[in-house]
């Protein structure tokens, strides 16, 4: 599986395992293992921001990240799974300093 070096995804291992399918095939399925969230104890925030009526976590990646695919390092920095739950009104989001 090939993965963009700035996904999320990118540095998590391929696993692979022996499967057979309901026509009796033996193939083999590739996978990537569950990735977790690093621990963001040490980790400086940069900046914080108040989320306003309209703001979406790609605009705001954008901006302060320089890239809209990025928003997933706001999701880790803020310890969420879902990116929506950032987008709710009056939250206040960590931007912190990108962990790779």
């Amino acid at each position: 599986m090939a993965f963009d070096p700035s996904s999320r995804y990118y540095e998590v291992e391929t696993a692979t395992r022996r499967v057979v399918d309901a026509d009796g095939n033996d193939r083999v399925l590739r996978y990537k293992r569950r990735r977790v969230i690093p621990p963001q104890d040490d980790s400086p925030t940069l900046a914080e921001h108040r989320v306003t009526d309209g703001d979406r976590l790609d605009n705001i990646t954008a901006r302060f990240a320089g890239d809209p695919t990025l928003f997933w390092r706001l999701c880790d920095a803020n310890a969420v799974l879902r990116p929506e739950e950032l987008e709710a009104v009056g939250r206040i989001i960590r931007i912190g300093m990108a962990q790779r």
